[in-house]
């Protein structure tokens, strides 16, 4: 039997439900419904239990979902139950100088071990704990402190280049803030954030009002 395909923006929507669940559980609500979750979230109840049955049957008729286990249960589908993931930085500018310095990361699993950039003015210093390293080293210490997860923060010309060093450091994961398509192979998963796009489509509903 083939394994269900999860759509991507089911695993999406996974950390928006965790996130509300953790406030739930701070607030010591034990039960939680699919309809509260869509009252306070703003997708539909069917929607929620469309998402969680591609993992299963969760909750009981008339009670609604555990919120502590719903949660256990989604930090294990993310894979963030288990110790932090390492996470590395390429590109100490204004972006990833804001990344690395993001105290959200830590509360959601990911820990920033190591931050590259090749302007010499920029290597050695630091971006909070975390020394900055010349980029021509990105594979040596990525296999030496077994990084899987890489973050792309540098000009569009560049990002392809760095890909390809993430490659060879053993990364597995890529989150591409740069505004241009890399190619890497079926090996990596690629996440493209282009904010100037997310901009533009924000830009598109306010200029239909």
């Amino acid at each position: 039997m083939r394994p269900k395909k999860i759509p991507e923006s089911t695993i999406k929507r996974l950390s928006i439900y965790l996130r509300e669940l953790k406030s739930l559980s701070n607030e010591q609500i034990k039960f939680v419904s699919s309809q509260e979750l869509s009252e306070r979230l703003g997708f539909s109840a069917a929607q929620i239990r469309k998402d969680l049955s591609y993992f299963g049957q969760f909750g009981r008729v008339g009670v609604g979902y555990s919120v502590e286990e719903l949660k256990d249960i989604i930090e294990g589908l993310l894979g963030v139950n288990r110790k932090a993931w390492k996470v590395a930085i390429v590109g100490a500018g204004k972006l990833g100088s804001a990344l690395a310095s993001y105290s959200g990361f830590s509360n959601r699993g990911f820990a920033i071990e190591a931050c590259f950039d090749n302007d010499p003015k920029k290597v050695g210093t630091f971006l909070g704990s975390v020394k900055v390293e010349n980029s021509d080293k990105i594979p040596t210490v990525l296999r030496k402190k077994e990084i899987k997860i890489g973050m792309i923060a540098v000009p569009k010309d560049y990002a392809q280049k760095v890909a390809q060093e993430l490659l060879k450091g053993g990364v597995k994961s890529i989150l591409n803030f740069a505004p241009v398509k890399i190619s890497i192979g079926k090996s990596v998963h690629v996440r493209d954030v282009d904010l100037s796009t997310e901009l533009e489509g924000l830009a598109f509903y306010l200029s239909r009002e």
